[in-house]
């Protein structure tokens, strides 16, 4: 079986946005166009095909980024001269609300390009901020749609002005809308500079016409704005552009594609997925700018063995098979793995080699996915997404590959989590089933953590956010049928250092027959933020035997673990062992770990300890009558306002505020705003706690 899509006709591509944006309702036009739906779903009546989610139907939100397959024919000229157009489309529609992050963070991870989507109102908002740097870290070409033109306060050029601001100056216009709000009816093709007008609002009658007489001037404007901006990119353009010679739009395209690909340029075009104007020449753009999986940097990789030499992996079909599983999923079928093939081929029936684990799965059965509808292929090729079903030891993050070639892929980055709830089943019954649902759902959720807590058998369930916690819950009961009782959130406080000690560690116990003896000294220093744990030996001389090194190691990680001040992790410190002693006969590892426990336990104390608690970065858009209600209700939170704007009738003030003091506050939000103001918020970073508030909370826990 011969792949039916050659790789360079292949677009990976991600909808990526602030939540309401309109990701998912972009999603099921694609869907719409590309013939995968005869049917429009829409996310206002919980008919959107990609929320297939009981919970996001009922929410109106994505929560899951979900996967699809299907087909485009790229414009003429894409491939040259080649007139098989069809390119394949692997799309995932993630979620915009910063609660599921993770989601965002792994699609990103495996996907080529992406289209940021922007509300023709809002502008940039603080999750199109976060989602946007998510997709810079992964170098993930970008291209921009303005969407929801057809919205009372539509503003085109206010949306470009706020990329411009917010979050790059290589933006450049690709069209134009003709009229705006309930005017809006079409647009101005910078390239071809002909008008694309709509007579309908289901995307049938369109029609090809000369651009309005009232809009050349701009039009003509803007396309020598497009040419300098992209002659800005290529030398030989440019040189053209200096000796005012023609640059055709053959050129011209060119250009844009390796520009967008190498993430100096990102085209921007506009419409509205509501009422079907813009999506097919947001497809032609896909086809035309996004990459294929050939035409980016190749994925890095190393061998189990050899795990500081780096090297590149091919994305070719005659390369060894090795794929990344981006997510794990649970349905009433099995398990499911979602993966991204970065070489080879993954044929049904292989030996998958799971480096992490160091054992080998087979490959059952392997499909194609359209939202939560499968078919299954007996191959899938270089550069393309699957899924296997019935895996039973894969994590978000893990390696396959041929046990021969035990390559292990650059891994995903899993967020922190900043908040916590205890859950208790409400029967004995519900006690056997919850251990078996949150096996699962951290299984698929890499940033679900769950924990006992020693001293009171509660489970603890820590997550990105309230929202995130109680969709778990949800999820729990209407899943696997475990009712639940649950405590109220509790933030996840972190301990630090702020000063350097020196202390001994010393662990010595005489009980009659042999005794045990641990002895010494560590040199404990804080480090900067995101730095971690850092233990080095520069033990000389033998004063403690090298045998018994690890095992004050692992003391020193357990109070890191367990905390010091409060029973909280401690971050960002480093442990020098440069001294000690022992006993020929008492000595033991035990001893030696009971030791590294104790000065570390010691030292953090003495090392004028602190609490860290997480600061959100808050969002507050309301109208302007309301402004003083808002700051006032930041600042008796302990927030602090670091901007505000106005944006029409409405302002939006920006605040840092801690965690702890965010909880229940869209209520009063909306309570003091009579329903108009709208909250996001997102992680910023950890700070001290204030004294009062610190002394508070360890006498808290010390109860």
């Amino acid at each position: 079986m011969t792949r039916s899509n050659p790789i360079h006709k292949v677009r990976n591509f991600g909808i990526i946005a602030h939540i309401d944006a309109g990701k998912t309702t972009t999603s099921e036009r694609i869907l719409f166009y590309t013939g995968v739906n005869h049917k429009i779903g829409e996310v206002h009546d919980g008919g959107a095909i990609m929320d297939w989610m009981e919970q996001e139907k009922e929410r109106g939100i994505t929560i899951t980024s979900a996967a699809t397959v299907c087909y485009w024919d790229a414009p003429k000229g894409t491939y040259g001269d080649d007139d098989d157009l069809q390119t394949r489309f692997n799309i995932i529609d993630t979620p915009g609300h910063v609660d599921f992050t993770i989601e965002v963070e792994r699609s990103l991870r495996v996907l080529d390009g992406a289209i940021t989507v922007f509300d023709a109102v809002a502008g940039v908002e603080a999750q199109s901020e976060t989602v946007w740097r998510q997709a810079e870290k992964y170098n993930v070409p970008r291209i921009c749609f303005i969407n929801k033109l057809d919205r009372t306060g539509a503003n085109f050029f206010y949306d470009i002005d706020s990329i411009k601001d917010r979050l790059t100056d290589h933006g450049v216009v690709m069209q134009l809308p003709i009229g705006v709000e309930d005017q809006f009816k079409g647009l101005v093709d910078l390239m071809t500079m002909r008008a694309i007008v709509y007579y309908d609002d289901l995307g049938k009658d369109i029609r090809d016409e000369e651009i309005p007489a009232d809009m050349v001037e701009i039009a003509n404007k803007y396309r020598a704005m497009m040419i300098e901006k992209v002659a800005e990119t290529d030398d030989i353009l440019m040189e053209k552009f200096l000796e005012e010679k023609e640059i055709t739009n053959i050129e011209l395209k060119a250009a844009i594609r390796a520009a967008t690909i190498a993430c100096k340029l990102h085209p921007i075009f506009t419409g509205t997925a509501l009422k079907n104007k813009g999506v097919q020449p947001l497809l032609d753009a896909v086809c035309e700018y996004l990459p294929s999986p050939i035409d980016i940097a190749p994925a890095k990789g190393h061998k189990v063995e050899e795990p500081d030499v780096e090297f590149s992996v091919i994305a070719s079909d005659d390369e060894p098979m090795r794929a990344l599983a981006f997510k794990i999923a649970t349905d009433s079928f099995g398990s499911l793995t979602f993966f991204r093939v970065y070489s080879g081929i993954v044929k049904k029936g292989d030996e998958l080699f799971n480096p992490r684990t160091g054992k080998t799965e087979r490959a059952g059965r392997i499909v194609l996915l359209h939202s939560n509808n499968r078919k299954d292929v007996d191959e899938v090729y270089a550069g393309e997404i699957g899924a296997f079903i019935g895996l039973k030891d894969v994590r978000t993050g893990d390696t396959l590959c041929l046990k021969s070639d035990r390559t292990i892929l650059e891994s995903i980055t899993i967020p922190e989590s900043v908040i916590s709830i205890a859950v208790e089943p409400k029967t004995k019954n519900d006690q056997d089933k919850m251990g078996i649902a949150l096996g699962k759902l951290v299984q698929e959720d890499p940033s679900l953590k769950v924990a006992t807590n020693e001293e009171t058998g509660q489970v603890i369930m820590s997550g990105m956010g309230e929202l995130h916690l109680e969709i778990i819950v949800d999820r729990m009961k209407r899943e696997y049928g475990v009712e639940t009782t649950v405590g109220a959130p509790q933030v996840a406080y972190k301990e630090a250092i702020t000063a350097n000690v020196e202390i001994q560690g010393k662990h010595v116990r005489q009980s009659g027959g042999r005794g045990q003896f641990g002895d010494c000294w560590l040199r404990i220093k804080p480090l900067e933020r995101g730095e971690g744990f850092k233990f080095v030996n520069k033990i000389v001389g033998g004063s403690i035997p090298k045998e018994f090194i690890p095992a004050i190691q692992k003391g020193c990680e357990e109070i890191m673990q367990s905390g010091a001040l409060a029973g909280y992790p401690i971050i960002d410190v480093a442990v020098e062992l440069f001294d000690g002693s022992y006993h020929d006969v008492d000595s033991s590892e035990m001893a030696f770990q009971i030791a590294g426990r104790n000065g570390m336990k010691e030292g953090i104390l003495k090392a004028s300890p602190v609490l860290l608690e997480p600061i959100m970065k808050l969002e507050v858009s309301a109208p302007k009558e309301y402004m003083g209600d808002v700051i006032g209700s930041i600042n008796s939170r302990r927030g602090q306002v670091i901007g505000q704007e106005e944006r029409g009738k409405s302002v939006i003030i920006k605040a840092e505020v801690p965690l702890e003091k965010l909880f229940g506050y869209v209520s009063d939000l909306r309570g003091s705003t009579k329903g108009q103001g709208a909250p996001s918020m997102e992680f910023s970073h950890y700070a001290p706690v204030p004294r009062n508030v610190q002394e508070t909370i360890v006498a808290a826990r010390g109860k």
